[in-house]
């Protein structure tokens, strides 16, 4: 595959900075992608090289981007099944099985989402970097529920905008041992890597990590242990399982922070992403996706409930 070439021509009478520039003109690309095509040499203005992304581009401009093809991959599909709940052009949408990884890392080199998911959509191979076709957001491993993936860079970047500002809603439901300070609560506590065990993350001190919001109502009270729907206002990794611990109610199952002796079994972690609220691509309204308790974990309440 061959690069293909596009030429543009700047008709603005303001000034304006070439990244914008070719966001605005090619927007079934990211933001990152036409920087680094920037960053490569790759866009010529009037025929002179650029490399910046904020060069400043003037009324009656010609800009050359030479696009290359989309690199391949060293990931090799794998034909494990998906419980698909939407997909398009645009989007796959997947309820993902706790113990699936979203993608390759260090130790999990197959049996990722990823894997599964070039085997069912091909045309995601490149979309977003080479190890992460098509992520857009993450789920621990050991975390079910519902995850929604890029097919094009137009969807990558539409996603990831909204996730960027915020305007995702995303909504789990977590099992905790004990009883919250209150039914309803507001929890703001500042998270970065655990700095005695690297591979956990902490919630530390304010202005030494990275905010982190959530919110959370209870749904059913137990005599040790309490249903709640947990919403996040930011991403962060292991966000849900550090904030239940840092009030006082540990996520039941939790291998990393959770009780060492639990008080009822759970097969692993009792945390579902339960409910995704975003908008796709070329529509106006908000969609909501939504994904079942897993029976496992329904299974863990038949149980608190007969007692």
């Amino acid at each position: 595959m061959s690069s293909r070439f596009v030429e543009l021509h700047y008709s603005a009478e303001k000034d304006a900075r070439l990244d914008h520039f070719l966001v605005q003109e090619m927007p079934e690309f990211t933001r990152s992608r036409l920087q680094k095509i920037i960053s490569e040499k790759l866009v010529t203005v009037d025929g002179e090289i650029i490399t910046k992304n904020g060069t400043k581009i003037s009324t009656g401009a010609i800009v050359s981007v030479e696009i290359p093809p989309t690199k391949t991959t060293d990931l090799v599909p794998e034909n494990i099944p998906l419980d698909i709940i939407f997909e398009n052009d645009d989007v796959l949408v997947v309820n993902k099985a706790a113990g699936m990884v979203v993608h390759p890392s260090a130790g999990h080199d197959t049996g990722t989402l990823v894997h599964a998911a070039l085997a069912h959509a091909p045309e995601m191979e490149g979309i977003g970097g080479e190890l992460r076709p098509g992520v857009v957001h993450r789920l621990d491993k050991d975390t079910s529920g519902v995850i929604i993936m890029a097919k094009n860079d137009r969807a990558m970047q539409f996603l990831q905008e909204q996730f960027m500002t915020r305007t995702v809603k995303k909504k789990y439901i977590a099992l905790v041992d004990g009883t919250p300070p209150t039914p309803t609560g507001r929890i703001e506590a500042p998270i970065s890597r655990d700095s005695a065990q690297r591979k956990k993350m902490a919630v530390v001190a304010k202005g030494k990590g990275k905010n982190a919001i959530s919110e959370y109502i209870t749904l059913e009270s137990f005599d040790e242990h309490t249903l709640l729907e947990v919403a996040i206002l930011t991403g962060r990794t292991h966000q849900i399982r550090l904030h239940c611990k840092f009030i006082g109610t540990p996520v039941v199952g939790d291998p990393d922070y959770g009780h060492r002796r639990q008080k009822i079994d759970s097969p692993r972690q009792f945390l579902h992403a339960a409910r995704l609220m975003i908008k796709l691509p070329n529509e106006k309204n908000v969609r909501s996706f939504e994904a079942k308790l897993p029976d496992e974990l329904e299974s863990v309440l038949v149980e608190l409930r007969s007692k």
